[in-house]
């Protein structure tokens, strides 16, 4: 029986280049749209990490791991978001 391999696509040597948000939004749409950007970015980081379960991914352990990658300490806010996303994946 032949074993499953998973195929993913690498990387892009250089990022994506970033567009700017269209202007004119509230501002509480720019402050969701970029707490959604960086909980996703934890919440792949964490999963990388082996943290598959939400009871896994304490503020300390998700604070921790936005250090390591290089980004600011998220709030408490942030950190729900990190867990219901590892949820969602489950």
């Amino acid at each position: 029986m032949a074993a499953a391999t998973l195929m993913t696509k690498p990387l892009p040597a250089h990022p994506l280049p970033r567009k700017p948000l269209p202007a004119g939004w509230p501002r509480e749409r720019y402050e969701s749209h970029n707490r959604r950007l960086k909980a996703m970015r934890l919440a792949i980081a964490l999963l990388d990490t082996g943290v598959y379960r939400p009871e896994q991914a304490h503020n300390r352990k998700i604070r921790s791991t936005a250090a390591d990658i290089g980004v600011h300490a998220p709030s408490d806010t942030t950190c729900r978001l990190v867990r219901a996303l590892i949820y969602d994946n489950c």
